[in-house]
Formats: C-alpha cells, structure tokens, sequence
C-alpha cells in the first residue's frame, strides 16, 4: 500500500533528517514537506547530517505549498494529534487503528467523507484493500496540526506515552508510529547476527568426562578407590549444561593443563 509521511511547517532543519532517517530504517520512501520554515531544507547542513545514511529518502522528498497538493494520490489520512478536539475524528493508538484498518473493520464511512472533504469516488476506509494510499500528517513542532487539517482526517493517532510527559520530539513520533505500520504490514524477518551453535554430542562429552576424571585424580580431588557419585553427578551436570563443542575443546584445554600441572605433594 502506498505510505507517505507529510510534515506541516516543520521549523527545524534537524527534524527533518531525522524523519528521513526513521522512514528509511523501517523501508518508506516517501516524505512531503508543506510550507517548510526553510525553502532550502532538504539541502541544508543540518538536516543531511541527521538523515545519516538516508540521503535517498531526501532526495526523493518534496516541498509544496498546500495540504492538498501533499495528500494527491491518498485516500486515507491519519493525523497525528495529543491535544483533544471538541469533535473531528475517533483517536486511536496506531496499533488499534492499523488492525482494524488492514482488516476492513472500519466504518463504512470516515468523519471525512460524512463532511464530503472526499470525493465521491474515493474508496471507504473499512476497504483496506481498496485505499490509494495511506498519509501520515505531522504538525510544526511547537503547535502541532492546525483543527482544520486534523478535520479533514479519518483519525487522529495518539501514542500511549507518559500522561504527565507525552510531547515527543518529532522525529522520535514520526520513527514511532513508522514502526508501527510497518510492524502492521507485516514487518521485515529479524537477522540472526550470532554464529550457528553446534552442540557436543555423546561421544565428545564422554571423551571430555573422561579427560576430566584423569585431571581430578591427578590432583587428588578424586579418589579411584572411592569415586563415590562424582563422575555420574558431572556428567548430568554437562547434560544440563548442553556443551557446545568449542565449549568441549574449553574443557578439555582446562584438564589437559591440570595434568600437565605438578600433582599437590601428599
């Protein structure tokens, strides 16, 4: 599904490098900038420095004058708002409302459509799979989105922070509610990053056990004699344990030290 994130007189250079770099690290493209304090932004120092890596996403980005010339192509629209309206549409946390977007379980029809701020032709918001796209609309940072704008959309997203803190910086809100679509769209597979374990088995375990009870006696731990329980008990001690065999090549360096050491004088 199409996916565009729409930043509203954003002021500070800084935030939006840091909202190309959460869009990319969660694989969006799509940044639109509406009356920018900066004309220049996407070029300054500042905001290449924060996208860090996300240089494509900037250059794919674009500025322009109005809303409307943001959301061309969207038929959805997901403010992003904390302050309660006195009416407008439902807020949601962007889990619940992503599932129940992606499910068709939404209302047949969206605050907007009922105040005919969409054509007759769009697509309801209850049909997931029949929307153009999905827009994300984040305000300035000091005042947030304008009533108007936050109107005109099927939901105003509130994310579950801190009731006595929960004004987030706006790239950390834009990374935020990023994660949670694309979580919603089904996520990207998580790389194993650790090397294959390959575990001991019996033999290598029971040649270690062995070494080890050479080591024991060597030093007088063990008694030939009288073993008692002591070899059985590390033996389910390393059953437990599930050795690795680099684990087993540790073990075995530490006896074969233990016999190379001189035995304890009697």
């Amino acid at each position: 599904m199409k996916t565009r994130f729409v930043l509203i007189e954003t002021s500070h250079a800084g935030n939006v490098g840091a909202a190309a770099r959460a869009l990319k690290t969660m694989g969006f493209d799509d940044l639109v900038l509406v009356r920018p304090r900066y004309k220049n932004v996407l070029r300054k120092e500042e905001t290449i420095q924060r996208a860090s890596g996300a240089l494509d996403v900037l250059a794919n980005a674009r500025v322009v004058e109005t809303l409307e010339e943001a959301l061309d192509g969207i038929s959805h629209m997901c403010a992003t708002a904390m302050t309660p309206r006195d009416f407008g549409p439902p807020t949601r946390t962007p889990r619940e409302h992503f599932e129940l977007l992606l499910k068709g379980e939404l209302d047949a029809r969206s605050p907007a459509q009922i105040d005919g701020d969409m054509s007759d032709n769009q697509p309801t918001a209850g049909a997931a799979c029949n929307q153009k796209g999905v827009a994300f609309l984040f305000g300035c940072e000091r005042f947030g989105m304008s009533n108007d704008d936050v109107y005109r959309c099927d939901v105003a997203l509130s994310i579950p922070s801190n009731p006595q803190f929960g004004s987030l910086n706006l790239g950390a809100a834009i990374q935020v509610v990023a994660y949670e679509w694309r979580l919603a769209l089904g996520g990207f597979p998580v790389v194993e990053h650790t090397p294959e374990v390959h575990r001991a088995d019996m033999a290598q375990v029971q040649g270690m056990l062995g070494h080890w009870e050479q080591a024991l006696t060597h030093v007088g731990f063990l008694d030939p004699a009288a073993p008692k329980k002591l070899m059985p008990r590390l033996n389910q001690l390393f059953n437990r344990a599930q050795l690795t065999q680099e684990e087993i090549h540790i073990l075995r360096g530490v006896a074969k030290a233990v016999l190379q050491s001189q035995p304890p004088t009697r």
